[in-house]
């Protein structure tokens, strides 16, 4: 009976391990790798207008051209050192245009630094310079965004694990914010699906 029960678990093993890895979550995909710890800032959450926030969903439910409209979430301010974001989205709905998705905001300078923004049709793009990111924002897609910040140096974006932008960066505080905001040449309506969210610095 022995080598029979040593035979059956040596075939089954490689199902198992085979599930195990199907099934697992998802391994740390930090950009840049060398040195990064882990971090959970905290967050608050901005609905003005017709944003409306669900967990990790956010939607602009009005065709308003004017206005505050947004569906964010807002992190812990940061200052000196590297930071880097990673979060998925996917945009489910988008009857709109020009809707801004994720920010790296300039506190100390109360206005926005860097902000990725999407147009109808799957655009990603820089609002500040309107340099073209990517194609790959397509409703139904799901994106990979990176950005690595080194405060006083350099904030530099990736999409899907590729560097697209990159843009020096003056000192002072920060924050990151995600979810659906409407440029001043956008509308909406949008639904934007964020996932994996995760933080590190060194």
């Amino acid at each position: 009976m022995l080598p029979r029960l040593r035979t059956l678990t040596l075939a089954v093993a490689p199902a198992l391990c085979a599930t195990a890895l199907l099934t697992a979550p998802p391994a740390a995909a930090e950009v840049e790798p060398g040195g990064w710890q882990s971090v959970s800032p905290t967050f608050t959450e901005q609905e003005r207008g017709c944003g409306q926030i669900d967990g990790l969903t956010f939607r602009l439910t009005c065709t308003t051209a004017s206005g505050d409209q947004r569906a964010e979430r807002r992190y812990a301010t940061y200052t000196g050192g590297t930071r880097q974001f990673e979060g998925y989205f996917r945009i489910t709905g988008l009857n709109g245009t020009r809707i801004s998705l994720k920010q790296t905001f300039h506190e100390s300078a109360s206005g926005p630094y860097f902000m990725l923004a999407v147009e109808r049709g799957g655009r990603l793009y820089a609002v500040h310079g309107g340099t073209t990111l990517s194609n790959a924002g397509t409703v139904g897609a799901t994106v990979r965004v990176n950005t690595v910040h080194q405060v006083g140096s350099q904030h530099r974006t990736y999409i899907n694990g590729s560097l697209k932008h990159t843009y020096a960066s003056p000192g002072g505080s920060f924050y990151d914010k995600f979810g659906a905001y409407r440029t001043n040449s956008g509308n909406g309506t949008a639904t934007v699906e964020w996932s994996n969210i995760r933080f590190w610095r060194k």
